[in-house]
Order: structure tokens, then C-alpha cells, then sequence
């Protein structure tokens, strides 16, 4: 077998985008079906996602790795839904000064000017659980190998056809 070698910060950022993109999509779309029984199952989201979930995913696997002898997982989700927080109320206060913000929760009884909802607290708090606990958990565990053949790992494709 050759040897591997740990994900990029970028491939790990893509990951995570990747990610992002994809639960909010979803997210998205279950909470109109739930609202509106809409059985097309829509989801939305933006571009400005992508960097979003990214760069917010690669952060907090940092704090993971320092803080995770440290602290307890109920402490560092704590600690993770804050940052989230903070994180989108910043990119959706950048973003509409463009007026390119994709999220308005202006509707929300608690919104702090439209850019975050604490009502969402309990979903972006499971969420952070959720990507602590599989996502960034397993995206650590996973290695390029040297080789870099598709297939088994260290076997390379002329001797798979054998």
C-alpha cells in the first residue's frame, strides 16, 4: 500500500462548502414543505454559501482540534453556535451592503436587523453537533494516496486488469 497523506486545507475547504451547500438546500426545502406542504420540496440557497459554510467549517475544526482535550462537546458546541452567529450576522452585514445578503429574517420576532434569528438557535446548535461529531470527524480521517490511482488504495490500475 503507498503511502497517504491528509486532506489539503483547500480540499477540506471544499469539503466543507460542499457541505454547507447541500444542508442548507435541504434544510431549506424541509422547512417549506413543513410550512407550506410544498411536495416539490424546493430548496435554495446562494453562492456566497459556498465561502460561507466553507471558510465557517474550516474554522471550527480548528477550534475542535485545540479544544477538544479542553472542553466538553456541550461547551464547544456552545462555543461553536456563538461563533455561527457572529460569523453570519458579519457575512450578511458585508453582503448586503452589495445588496447580496440571501437571508432576511426581518420576519422574526428576535432577528438582530434581519441578518440572524435566535429563534434558529436550537437547529444551528444541533448543527455544529453534527458537524463536530461526522462531518469534520471523518473529513480528518480521510487521506490521499501517493499513488494517486482511482481504485484500492496502493494498487495501481495496470495491476487491478491483471
Amino acid at each position: 500500500m503507498g503511502a497517504t497523506e491528509p486532506l489539503s486545507p483547500l480540499s477540506r475547504w471544499y469539503m466543507y462548502a460542499i457541505h454547507g451547500y447541500f444542508c442548507e438546500v435541504m434544510f431549506t426545502a424541509a422547512w417549506d414543505f413543513t410550512l407550506k406542504r410544498d411536495w416539490k420540496f424546493h430548496g435554495v440557497t446562494s453562492v456566497w454559501a459556498l465561502f460561507i459554510y466553507g471558510t465557517f467549517m474550516l474554522v471550527v475544526e480548528k477550534l475542535y482540534l485545540r479544544l477538544r482535550n479542553r472542553h466538553g462537546t456541550l461547551v464547544r458546541c456552545l462555543i461553536y453556535t456563538f461563533l455561527l452567529y457572529l460569523w453570519e450576522f458579519t457575512t450578511g452585514f458585508v453582503l448586503r451592503q452589495f445588496n447580496a445578503c440571501p437571508w432576511d429574517y426581518s420576519h422574526f420576532d428576535y432577528d438582530i436587523m434581519g441578518l440572524v434569528a435566535p429563534e434558529y438557535m436550537v437547529f444551528w446548535f444541533l448543527g455544529t453537533l453534527i458537524l463536530e461529531k461526522m462531518v469534520i470527524w471523518n473529513i480528518l480521517r480521510l487521506r490521499f494516496d501517493e499513488d494517486g490511482e482511482p481504485g484500492f488504495p496502493g494498487q495501481s490500475v495496470m495491476k487491478r486488469l491483471d
